[in-house]
């Protein structure tokens, strides 16, 4: 199993910039797809965006296209999601995910961190 530990999260304007990072540890975590999920009180777990073992293929929900870049540095076991222009919308726990599938849903996912939450104010 590979452990998944996110920072970076917080509270920030409308319109402002965020990066959250997920450290890797564990069995291997380059032959993971890693990615990261979104999760209000009340609503379900949500795809938010995926990075290939490689980092060379990435997948992001329409919610977050064009705002939101995820990459991955696997020299460091570290996986980045850097957000821009936020929305209150965006607000979240963010959580982190291990898969082994590319494409990644919350009923494949192999691990999950703690979260971290996002807020972001009008």
């Amino acid at each position: 199993q590979v452990q998944l530990v996110e920072s970076g999260g917080g509270l920030v304007q409308a319109g402002g910039s965020l990066r959250l990072s997920c450290a890797a540890s564990g069995r291997t975590p380059s032959n993971y797809t890693i990615g990261w999920f979104r999760q209000t009180p009340g609503k379900e777990r949500q795809f938010v965006a995926g990075v290939s073992r490689s980092g060379g293929t990435t997948h992001y929900a329409d919610a977050v296209k064009g705002r939101f870049t995820i990459s991955r540095d696997n020299a460091k076991n570290t996986v980045y999601l850097q957000m821009n222009s936020l929305k209150p919308e965006d607000t979240a726990v963010y959580y982190c995910a291990a898969a082994t599938l590319i494409i990644m849903t919350r009923y494949n996912v192999r691990s999950w961190g703690r979260g971290t939450q996002v807020t972001v104010s009008s």
